[in-house]
């Protein structure tokens, strides 16, 4: 029901514009004051009509402008938080590699420890040795200055 009553005022409105034009027509073939009168507001309808086609055209470029504006900003959003991952990757990295480096040298600090200790217990040893021997005592008759002899030659590299 409802789209009868929009489809009537419409063929109506069209029908009224169509009696309007054939009005105008008849009234402008007439070439009195009124028609010169009408033909004047004609031409300014048609300036005025120019004037705002060339204005929606210009409103249209706007905005494509302003779209092109939104698309680049939102690639240049992405690519900025791209850059912004890539830094954090390559700072982590190299925290990575400055605390392996760190290790390394913790690691060769600790071995050159255990080498100098080892030297120096090698050393305790052959002496602890060269005094028993040198005290001319028989260590092999003795089982606990035996034990400790047989214990002294034990290399240090391998325990």
């Amino acid at each position: 029901m409802e789209e009868l009553k929009v489809s009537f005022q419409n063929k109506t409105l069209a029908l009224q514009r169509i009696q309007l034009t054939a009005a105008l027509r008849n009234k402008v073939k007439q070439n009195d004051n009124d028609s010169g009168l009408i033909m004047e507001i004609m031409k300014q309808i048609v300036t005025l009509s120019r004037a705002v086609i060339e204005y929606q055209q210009q409103a249209r470029e706007k905005e494509q402008k302003l779209m092109d504006l939104k698309r680049k900003r939102l690639s240049l959003k992405k690519a900025g938080g791209q850059k912004l991952l890539q830094i954090h990757t390559m700072m982590k990295k190299q925290k990575e590699e400055q605390t392996s480096k760190n290790m390394s040298k913790a690691l060769e600090t600790i071995y050159n420890n255990l080498r100098k200790e080892r030297e120096m217990t090698t050393v305790i040893q052959n002496i602890f040795q060269n005094i028993i021997i040198g005290s001319r005592v028989n260590w092999a008759e003795d089982p606990s200055l035996k034990a400790i002899v047989l214990q002294l030659e034990k290399n240090v590299y391998f325990l």
